[in-house]
Order: C-alpha cells, then structure tokens, then sequence
C-alpha cells in the first residue's frame, strides 16, 4: 500500500510588499498639509478689511489693519527704515525681556511642580493634605493676582515671573500627579524583582512612566505662560511684549497691536517646538510627544 502526501499548492518567491514606514515621509509634508489654513485666514482677512465684514460678536473688521500693514509693520519692528518711529528696531529687545520673564516664571513652575506631583501621587496622606487647598486656590484666575501682586511684590520682573508662575505650575501639577497615579503597579513589582532599592523607584520608575503625563503638562503651561504674559506687562514695565501692546492700544494704534499679538504667537510656537525638541533628545524614540494620525 502506498501512502500519497498531498501536495503543497507552489509559492512563488515574491516577496509581500514591505509597509510603507512613516518615517520615510519627507518632512516637508508636514508643513505643504498645515499651510493651506494659515493662507486660508490670510486670504479671509484681506477679504473682510476690504469689504467691511461684520463678524459675531459684533467686530468690525473694517476697523482692522490689512496683512500687508501689519507685515510692513513686523519688517519694521525688526529692523527698522519704513516707519521711523519710536517702536522702530525695538522688536528683539523687547521679546528678549518678555522671554526671560517666561522662561524664570515657568523654570520655577517646573521646579515646584514636578517634585510635589511626583510626591502628591505616590503619598496618599499628602495627596489628601495638599489637593483640597490646591483645588481652592487654582480656580483663581491671573487677572485676580494682578493686583494684589503688584502690592505685595511692586512693578517690574518679579511681579510678571510670579504671574506666570501661577499660570504654569497647576497644568504640571495636576498632569504630573494623574501620570504618577497611572503608573502600572507591576512595574514596581518588576523594580523589586531587579534589586532596585526603594529610594531609586521614583526617579527609575515612576518619572519614565509618568513622563508623558509630565511633558503634556508642560506644554499646556508654556501656551498659559506666554497667554498670562502680557497681563504681567501691562502696568509698570515698559520693555517686553506685552508692554509694546499696551503702549499701542493708548496711541490707537492697530497695526502694531496685531504684529505684538503675531509676535507672541510665533514665540510661543517656537517655545513648544524646542520644549518638544529638548524631550525627544531626553527621552529618545519615546512616544511621549505626539500621538501620530493613523491615517
């Protein structure tokens, strides 16, 4: 009796596509996908200055200045020759003042908020201690402390840092104590199977795992530092972003309100991306920046 194997129907030797990788995409992509929307507004802008718009709320926006006079007018601030005015050439003195108030204001958040997170979320008996004060005293806005600050602290550097201060340290609060509180309690099992010694675990457990909860906290802030800037340079400083806007509001002049508003806009752009840039250098090929589309 003979026994037949059944036989394997041929397999050709091509082999299956290999997936696309995205990380192949040019990086340019990105920016030829995102800059259709800002020529969108520009274009949209143009449109409603020249033919005297009227949008909800009631603005009017043929009291606006073009994109072209706000253009000329950034040029100006810059470097200067189109205008000749006192704000000529001012433009790099002032964002250097306001920069320095941002990065001391959110330095300080950093440093006050990540440890007392890390501490409020692995320390039930602090974390019950400290969470209802810090849940009475957040909901107070910045314009409120305005006041009281320039009372308790005077015009100048401090009172604007403290500002900016309070508007960055509760988003990094809050996020770094839900990302400690999200940390997987098998890590730590694995942490004691290893040998880590229970004074190591928070700085070689719960900070890697907590640092996408971290970093997104941070990035919140910086947006609320530049936001809570110029609140802080409205009264008694006379260099900064904020303090540009406020001499132009008195003098009624638009065009410069716009480009110090551009201005803050694009510095707070920049921020982020090298906060971005300065976790990815840290962390590595970690996901914890953006969330990727899938699409």
């Amino acid at each position: 009796m003979t026994i037949t194997t059944p036989q394997r129907p041929a397999t050709t030797d091509t082999p299956a596509p290999a997936p696309t990788s995205r990380r192949a995409r040019p990086r340019s992509l990105g920016w030829l996908v995102a800059l259709p929307v800002p020529l969108v507004l520009l274009a949209l802008w143009q449109a409603g200055v020249q033919n005297g718009w009227v949008l909800p709320f009631d603005i009017k926006m043929t009291f606006l200045p073009t994109p072209v006079e706000v253009g000329r007018r950034l040029i100006d601030l810059a470097a200067g020759g189109l205008y000749d005015d006192s704000f000529s050439g001012t433009l790099w003195a002032h964002l250097w003042a306001s920069t320095v108030r941002v990065a001391q204001g959110f330095g300080l958040a950093v440093v006050v908020g990540v440890p007392l997170g890390v501490l409020m979320g692995r320390s039930r008996l602090l974390f019950r201690m400290l969470e209802p004060t810090v849940n009475l005293i957040r909901p107070v806005p910045v314009t409120a402390w305005a006041p009281l600050t320039l009372l308790i602290i005077g015009f100048g550097d401090r009172s604007t840092a403290f500002l900016v201060f309070l508007a960055a340290v509760f988003p990094i609060l809050l996020n770094t104590i839900a990302g400690v509180h999200q940390v997987p309690p098998r890590l730590f099992e694995a942490a004691r199977m290893l040998g880590t010694p229970s004074a190591q675990t928070l700085y070689k457990v719960v900070l890697p795992a907590a640092a996408p909860s971290i970093v997104s906290g941070m990035r919140i802030a910086m947006g609320l530092a530049w936001v809570i800037l110029v609140v802080g340079e409205t009264v008694g400083i006379s260099t900064g972003l904020g303090a540009l806007i406020t001499q132009a509001r008195e003098q009624s002049r638009t065009d410069l309100i716009v480009a110090g508003m551009v201005v803050i806009g694009l510095a707070g752009f920049v921020a982020d991306r090298l906060l971005a840039l300065v976790f990815r250098v840290a962390f590595g090929r970690r996901p914890i920046l953006t969330v990727r589309s899938t699409s």
